[in-house]
């Protein structure tokens, strides 16, 4: 008889989901699907509001990343009115997203990721979880935690929160850094950024080595990727060019203004999730594993295979030994979680790069603003992908339309395909095992949705 097996909830994400597993009479999968409850209504809901509010209500879209919504948001609206933020403004606001995003992977790779490499993936669920990895390595634990709360409380110690954050402001930055906060904050800088390349030398040598035979098999797919780089073709997060890659490695670049030209939306019946694709490729869209159509994937690995470099020394070094490693571009699903710490040691590079240079405590952070009629695209890369606002105001500086790409919905499409091809690698003859259904579940965690 058929059976259908439902892993409810994911677990480890940082979002809601559950899987479906339908086998037919032989024991073997006939279909999977991926379900998200990722509709949010924000796109509807913040029309006829006031331009300049915006930022601080898309911020609730996640708790996880408010401050890529806020940012990007703020970004948006600054087009909107034509208004360019001074520089140091732009230096404020690019160092607390740079910072949110290390603080971000700290959070995945030893709370959420961590469990199935140091526990084991046949681990019972009751050990298989971040209580059990303490117990385990109860030192690196503590300082795990002690380090990614020291880079929250640097954003909430300068800012005033590190959730829900209010600190950007259409035209710039709500309040100067002084030169106080610029020699407290550097030095725990620096602790962050030992702890950052230790974490990917402890990865390298006592984790990945361990399984490289999942990180190259489980979940894996061919798809094309999605990136922002600088006008040097570098890895960037706040500003640049987004980089879309064909499967073949081949690049086309764009302005984010015109991401409708290349960046199609496709709904589909099993989800509440949008589903992006490649327009641009002619090709249509589907989600079959053996013959994808239209599919690309966004967060850390899609952004170090869009990539020529880094921009930070020591990234660098870790980018060209991971290039060396896997090819361009890499497309084992679990290579996520590598790239996402050599993203990790660039943040925090990035972040005493923005922190040193002497204009950040420059007081002029904000430019005079007018509300008008006008149309903005904010866009950066948020750690689990490249987010978009696109909004539309009125003469009075109201939104009449809203349009949001969140980063997690690039790789919903993807994450379909790498759970299909995970069962039905897995899952043969009606053998199903607690083990077969959280490796199944590993190939959802390695894109943190």
């Amino acid at each position: 008889m058929s059976q259908v097996i439902t892993i409810a909830p994911i677990t480890r994400i940082e979002g809601h989901g559950s899987i479906t597993i339908e086998l037919d009479d032989g024991g073997n999968v006939r279909n999977t699907q991926v379900h998200y409850m990722s509709l949010r209504g924000f796109e509807k809901f913040v029309e006829g509001k006031p331009a300049e509010e915006i930022p601080r209500i898309v911020n609730r879209i996640c708790g996880i990343c408010p401050w890529h919504h806020h940012l990007a948001s703020n970004k948006a609206v600054d087009r909107c009115f034509g208004v360019t933020p001074p520089p140091a403004a732009q230096k404020l606001r690019e160092l607390m997203q740079t910072l949110a995003h290390a603080e971000d992977k700290l959070l995945h790779f030893y709370f959420l990721a961590a469990p199935d490499f140091v526990m084991g993936p046949d681990a019972d669920y009751s050990v298989r979880n971040v209580m059990g990895v303490a117990k385990a390595a109860p030192d690196l634990a503590a300082k795990a935690v002690r380090m990614r709360y020291m880079t929250k409380m640097i954003l909430e110690k300068f800012s005033g929160k590190a959730i829900h954050p209010h600190a950007g402001v259409t035209g710039g930055f709500s309040k100067p850094m002084t030169e106080e906060e610029r020699r407290e904050f550097l030095p725990q800088l620096y602790e962050l950024l030992d702890f950052s390349l230790f974490t990917i030398e402890f990865a390298k040598k006592e984790v990945f080595p361990k399984y490289m035979d999942a990180v190259q098999s489980l979940g894996a797919i061919r798809t094309g990727f999605l990136g922002t780089v600088d006008a040097q073709g570098r890895l960037a997060l706040y500003d640049g060019k987004l980089r879309l890659m064909k499967p073949d490695g081949s690049v086309v670049e764009f302005d984010s203004s015109r991401y409708a030209d290349y960046l199609g939306e496709q709904v589909v019946p099993f989800s509440y999730g949008k589903f992006p694709y490649a327009r641009i490729w002619n090709e249509g869209f589907s989600l079959d594993v053996e013959n994808p159509k239209g599919i690309y994937r966004a967060n850390c690995l899609a952004r170090i295979n869009v990539a020529d470099s880094m921009a930070t020394p020591r990234a660098q070094a870790e980018f060209e030994e991971f290039r060396a490693k896997f090819g361009r571009p890499a497309q084992a699903t679990l290579l996520y979680h590598w790239a996402r710490l050599i993203e990790d040691v660039y943040a925090y590079e990035h972040a005493i790069e923005l922190m040193e240079d002497p204009g950040i405590t420059d007081t002029n952070v904000r430019a005079a603003v007018e509300p008008r009629a006008g149309r903005g695209v904010g866009c950066l890369e948020a750690p689990r992908g490249t987010l978009i606002h696109d909004y539309s105001t009125d003469d009075n500086g109201l939104i009449t339309r809203a349009n949001l790409i969140v980063g997690t919905t690039h790789n919903l499409g993807p994450i379909h395909m790498s759970v299909n091809q995970a069962a039905r690698s897995l899952i043969k003859d009606g053998k199903v095992t607690e083990g077969i259904l959280n490796r199944i579940e590993m190939s959802v965690r390695a894109y943190d949705p």
